[in-house]
């Protein structure tokens, strides 16, 4: 039976999140806290009462957008604790998703907020209690969100990732996903994953490139059925790095 604290400075969004936990049987007791300050405050009592107190916390429900300390700085001042309670970002944002994971967060809920994604959330985290600190998601992975759900693709299985403005659309071998993560970051976070820019719009499995093509003093390259274009400032680099990696 869990002990959850859920945080929200809008009272509404909170009064309807404490509903939905209090409504599941895995849950013993839900309280609601309107701020940061009002939950560090109730955190720090709940783990002075020690893990076996009726008032303890097991888990708490973060909105990530609210006035003052956000629920990103919350997950970073937890970190510090000896014990910390899970966390479960609840949130309107996708986009901050890689840095809520990063801080070992159990689940990210999208709002607004059905039944059936939180009870999800429950069960991640009734299975995670007790078993000690929550590990980091691999640094081979990168969570996207799927209808409402966010998932984990391999970075072994993205092919290329493409420019969309401050988003970027991962090509896999099955689809497609899109984040907010700019691609000038994912070429400094990927570079020693083999992965190379290409184009401004284009970075590259340098493994997946299947062919290099001249036609008239432009190149590109087949990665799987999708033809991409490679700039000028990029082609004497590609090239190269494709010339050493044949000869090996």
């Amino acid at each position: 039976m869990l002990r959850v604290l859920a945080v929200d400075d809008e009272e509404p969004a909170l009064e309807e999140l404490l509903y939905l936990l209090r409504a599941d049987p895995r849950i013993r007791a839900a309280e609601g806290a309107t701020g940061a300050t009002e939950a560090l405050r109730r955190i720090g009592a709940a783990l002075d009462a020690g893990a076996d107190d009726p008032a303890g916390v097991d888990v708490v429900f973060l909105d990530i957008h609210m006035a003052g300390l956000t629920g990103l700085d919350v997950a970073r001042l937890l970190a510090g604790f000896a014990e910390p309670p899970l966390i479960v970002f609840v949130t309107a944002h996708e986009d901050f998703a890689v840095r809520a994971f990063d801080l070992k967060a159990v689940d990210y809920v999208l709002k607004p907020v059905r039944r059936e994604r939180l009870a999800e959330a429950v069960r991640r985290v009734a299975e995670l209690v007790g078993r000690g600190p929550v590990p980091a998601p691999a640094a081979d992975q990168i969570p996207v969100e799927l209808g409402g759900v966010i998932r984990f693709v391999a970075v072994d299985d993205i092919a290329y990732a493409e420019a969309q403005g401050d988003y970027a659309r991962l090509h896999t071998g099955t689809g497609s996903h899109l984040v907010r993560i700019p691609l000038t970051t994912l070429e400094e976070r990927w570079r020693t994953r083999g992965f190379v820019r290409i184009h401004r719009r284009h970075l590259v499995a340098l493994a997946r490139i299947d062919e290099l093509r001249l036609d008239a003093g432009a190149m590109s390259v087949r990665v799987g059925a999708a033809e991409l274009a490679v700039s000028r400032r990029h082609a004497r680099a590609l090239r190269d790095l494709l010339m050493r990696q044949a000869g090996r």
